[in-house]
């Protein structure tokens, strides 16, 4: 069996690049509109280039500081791979970002003629986002894994010796997932932080306080806001989805790698498959997202929702068909495994993925009962806003979290079936494993169409407010409302599909981990009955909860240095009101970016540091720690993003008209409820799955250091 059909990664992400390439030109083609849109959209434009701009001089110190470590404790090779890894991850997310801040004034000119031609430029700009991330993701990723792994074993025999040092070059491609992993969680909470801030001024001292509508010229922290919807809801999710993604992929060839050095794979077909396939699986999701934009399509007055999701099931089935034929070929090929099984394994996460999008759509669009509840309980005050959308928030955990359960099962379940022989696990560790890995691929094979579906949301947003500052007629802006609120409801569902991949995922992590340890140090072993574990478990239980209070305190440090500006501009500028004098937006804009790039460094550092620390002072310890994170970070994740979604969209239903619609007592109550849920789920929520990626492979990655300090000490 030749490794050659690897290089079918690398050809798929450049397919999926020059598609991007040609997205972009025929949104950057559309009609940007009159000056006045078009001067809003280039302050837009410049405020997040500057921020991103900064952001980025950070994080190359950052990232030079920790290659300069790799490169001392492990290896020069893993480093390089370390910032491979971040640079794409960035660039991914500043090509989202150009085309989104020039997306956003030609959303707003086509909703003037109708809702299915701002759809088409804002999600089409979406998609030129999404398709960047998968193939800037895989074609990275496979170029490592060509020259490092697959070269290694392609065109010879098998032995023993080359197998371990396959096991070994793939340690260091871990670097490139460590680079993207550290990236996204910088990106993702810098990101957030500014949004949020923004944001959060904005709706308390301009809708709350001085009874304007949301976005109006007069309000100082608009552009801000506007700002914040790029670089924290399109740059931050694209690194975020990046690092997700490409941890799908990565996770289950680790694990190939490690069962193939325990020797679970007598033939070598199977282990070259094993670590071939995912990348395979891959780079089909990049083809069949690109077919699924051409079945986005929407009249005037139909179910927006209807035609994104017509999209997304439409790349699923084509994905499915393919992913069938894949195993089909390699079940055809082999006489020890019955590796058809594994297609049951993908379809589990890619199954359990679509559902959780579902569960997602429930509980915060809306349209369904939840939402309802919430704009309902603001008749009663904000107390009872909060109240209800916490509760909201954690019901919502219990079907996702069920759903990964019965997909990690299932998963297994036909991951053993597949490889029979290794069905009696060697040194506790089953092969059905490696299933389990393969449905975190499953979950996130289509994310190409499942980033471009959130990122139209963000320009969407933005054409709202670029509307209501031009001062463009009532119904272009309920057009945009309509595109956004669908927005916030694709917006949560990435983030659903994001944080159940990083669980499975986690898991093929974990078990590589416990084998590369229980190689290094003689005797190592992960149980409960042991009491540093167990402390290691609380331990990491812990961190997430650290990492949100971290993050949510740094939004409401930020936000309240924004309310305070705020209110001094209203009081001191004489005719804002008026519309004689304009705000000092550059204030406000400053404000945010500030606050972003001091705060975001402390918990960005922790999710590095910690796990090093732990690991150099007892791996055992560390095993428990990342076990203990990873189960709360995931239900953190889910409560805190879906809560915020909820409230969100509870604003929106009564600005529709419900409950006494705009500039009622019960509106009020419900934007306190928005701003309570804006960190939770633009800031602290979607942040955790990338906690949870970051100290996983972070561990992984830093095995040798950790095995190195135990011999010596």
């Amino acid at each position: 069996m030749s490794t050659a059909i690897a290089w079918m990664a690398p050809a798929c992400a450049l397919i999926g690049i020059l598609v991007a390439v040609y997205l972009a030109r025929w949104v950057l083609s559309q009609d940007p509109g009159p000056e006045k849109m078009n001067s809003i959209s280039i302050k837009i434009q410049q405020g997040a280039q500057a921020f991103l701009m900064s952001e980025y001089k950070l994080l190359i110190i950052f990232m030079i500081v920790v290659a300069i470590i790799m490169a001392v404790a492990l290896s020069w090779i893993t480093a390089v791979a370390f910032i491979t890894g971040g640079i794409l991850s960035a660039a991914a997310g500043y090509v989202g970002m150009y085309v989104a801040t020039r997306a956003n004034t030609r959303t707003a000119y086509a909703a003037e003629t109708s809702v299915a031609k701002a759809l088409n430029v804002s999600f089409r700009s979406g998609l030129t986002m999404g398709l960047c991330v998968a193939s800037f993701a895989l074609m990275g990723l496979s170029l490592w894994l060509i020259l490092l792994v697959f070269s290694s074993i392609s065109g010879v025999n098998l032995t023993q010796d080359i197998i371990n040092l396959v096991h070994e070059n793939i340690g260091m491609v871990e670097g490139f997932a460590t680079g993207a992993s550290a990236v996204a969680l910088f990106a993702r909470v810098g990101g957030g932080i500014y949004t949020k801030a923004a944001d959060v001024g904005a709706d308390l001292v301009g809708k709350v306080e001085a009874g304007i509508p949301e976005d109006d010229p007069r309000n100082p922290a608009t552009i801000a806001d506007n700002v914040g919807d790029n670089v924290g809801d399109v740059a931050g999710m694209g690194a975020d989805l990046f690092e997700s993604y490409t941890g799908s992929i990565l996770a289950p060839t680790i694990l190939a790698a490690t069962f193939g050095a325990l020797g679970y794979f007598n033939g070598a077909i199977d282990l070259i498959w094993a670590l071939i396939c995912p990348v395979v699986i891959a780079s089909c999701g990049i083809v069949t997202s690109i077919i699924g934009l051409f079945a986005v399509r929407t009249k005037e007055g139909a179910e927006l929702h209807k035609a994104l999701n017509r999209g997304t099931y439409v790349a699923a089935i084509i994905e499915i068909i393919a992913i069938f034929v894949i195993f089909s070929i390699w079940n055809s090929m082999t006489s020890f495994a019955q590796p058809l099984w594994l297609f049951g394994s993908v379809l589990c996460g890619l199954i359990a993925g679509l559902a959780i999008g579902k569960i997602t759509e429930y509980f915060c669009s809306d349209k369904y009962k939840p939402v309802h509840k919430i704009a309902e309980s603001a008749e009663t005050g904000a107390a009872t806003v909060i109240i209800e959308g916490l509760g909201t928030g954690m019901l919502s955990t219990i079907a996702p979290i069920v759903l990964v359960a019965v997909a990690i099962i299932g998963a297994y379940f036909f991951g053993n079936m597949a490889f029979p022989v290794a069905n009696v696990p060697l040194e506790g560790i089953p092969a059905g494993l490696f299933g389990v890995g393969l449905a975190a691929t499953g979950m996130l094979s289509n994310t190409a169409i499942t980033v471009g579906v959130d990122a139209y949301g963000p320009v969407a947003d933005n054409a709202g407010g670029i509307a209501e500052m031009a001062g463009l007629p009532e119904e272009v802006r309920e057009r945009t409302d309509s595109l956004d609120a669908v927005g916030n409801t694709t917006a949560a569902i990435a983030k659903g599909f994001a944080i159940s991949s990083a669980g499975l995922a986690a898991i093929s992590l974990f078990v590589s981990f416990q084998a590369t340890m229980h190689h290094g140090i003689e005797g190592f072993a992960l149980t409960l009955t042991d009491p540093i574990i167990v402390a290691g478990i609380f331990i990491g239980a812990m961190m997430p909860f650290m990492f949100a209070a971290l993050t949510m305190g740094a939004v409401s440090r930020a936000a309240h240095a924004m309310v305070e500006e705020v209110r001094r501009q209203f009081r001191e500028i004489k005719g804002i009101m008026t519309y004689e004098a304009e705000p000092e937006y550059d204030k406000c804009v400053a404000i945010s970016t500030t606050s972003a790039l001091h705060e975001m460094m402390l918990p960005g550092c922790l999710a590095i540091v910690v796990p090093i620390v732990i690991g150099c002072f007892s791996p055992v310890m560390l095993g428990g720690f990342l076990a203990g994170a990873v189960a709360t970070g995931m239900l953190l994740a889910i409560f805190m993003s879906n809560a915020g979604g909820a409230w969100d969209n509870a604003k929106k239903y009564i600005e529709q008209g419900h409950f006494g619609g705009k500039g009622s007592e019960a509106h009020k109550a419900a934007v306190v409820g928005d701003t309570v849920g804006d960190p939770f789920k633009d800031t602290s929520g979607p942040s955790m799955n990338i906690l949870i990626n970051l100290m996983t492979i972070v561990s992984l990655t830093f095995t040798p250091l950790f095995i190195t300090v135990q011999t010596l000490f």
